[in-house]
């Protein structure tokens, strides 16, 4: 365990250097998967559920997905583009679990022009992630885990690769309710660049609180984002809050505010519950369907969808 804080806390010195550059790409990345997650602000990494969308924010959570999920999942976004994803969980012994997992962002059909705006025809869009990632059950209370990615941009005759990894570590004290999940998301670099300019991944340092309570169908979450960067002035811009409320064993109904997305989305009274997010799921015998609104860029809103399947 001594040697995943080392390898963590490298990575955030990593983060700390690239999350200052201005010319990060990949920004897809940032987009949430996990209905769940973006019900409760966006970037949650610390809810204890059997949820095969949170390998995608945090690898140490696999643990607690059931052996043989597959998974697939929908984000709507702005204008004509569409995020597609998928993945399956694997257990691997006692106290292991693997997962592989890939995204597909498409920004659809592009006009192509020249220096005087004459049109040349049309283009397509698209990045890519695929991932793989191992969790490990550490001790009865801690869990670590580890993923890597490739990454690729084409648009139209540009084209571009990146190698990414992200390490995860869970604390998760189930008799007072307590879940503690420390993540260095995206450490890596760009192997090929659109133009001859190299561009620095999304790096990102979160640490996620949450809190269940016995004599109530509640849970609560603090999420500490973007925690090695240092051009968010406000300490607000930081902070995520997510609110659980469960009907039911089988039910989960979830609202979250982020602070930082409300005050980038005032743009043309665009900032109307930008901030807000609300999400709802849904466990049948083996499938699970979550559902989540958000809103991540000025020009729409998102609805994101998630089916999972246990073989």
């Amino acid at each position: 365990m001594n040697r995943l804080f080392l390898i963590i806390s490298f990575c955030m010195v990593s983060c700390l250097v690239s999350a200052q550059k201005d010319d990060t790409g990949y920004e897809f990345l940032r987009i949430p998967t996990s209905a769940h997650s973006a019900a409760l602000g966006g970037n949650n990494v610390s809810i204890i559920e059997d949820d095969a969308t949170m390998f995608f924010t945090n690898p140490a959570l696999m643990c607690n997905v059931s052996d043989k999920t597959l998974n697939f999942n929908y984000t709507s976004y702005m204008a004509s583009s569409n995020k597609f994803s998928a993945s399956f969980v694997k257990q691997a012994g006692e106290r292991g679990s693997w997962a592989l997992g890939a995204m597909v962002l498409n920004y659809g059909e592009m006009h192509e022009t020249n220096e005087d705006f004459e049109e040349l025809g049309t283009f397509s869009a698209n990045d890519i992630n695929i991932q793989g990632g191992y969790s490990y059950l550490l001790s009865d209370k801690w869990s670590g885990g580890v993923q890597a990615k490739v990454l690729m941009s084409n648009y139209g005759e540009f084209s571009s690769v990146a190698l990414g990894v992200d390490l995860g570590l869970n604390y998760y004290d189930e008799d007072h309710g307590w879940s503690i999940g420390l993540v260095a998301q995206n450490v890596g670099g760009q192997v090929k660049a659109l133009h001859e300019t190299h561009e620095s991944l999304p790096c990102n340092v979160v640490l996620g609180i949450s809190k269940d309570f016995n004599n109530a169908p509640l849970r609560v979450s603090l999420t500490f984002d973007k925690l090695t960067s240092w051009k968010y002035k406000k300490p607000k811009h930081h902070i995520t809050l997510g609110l659980d409320i469960f009907p039911s064993d089988a039910t989960w109904v979830a609202v979250g505010y982020n602070p930082l997305r409300a005050d980038e989305m005032k743009v043309a009274d665009s900032s109307k519950w930008a901030g807000l997010s609300l999400g709802a799921g849904l466990a049948v015998k083996k499938f699970k369907v979550g559902v989540a609104y958000g809103k991540y860029h000025v020009s729409s809103s998102s609805l994101l969808a998630n089916l999972s399947y246990t073989f």
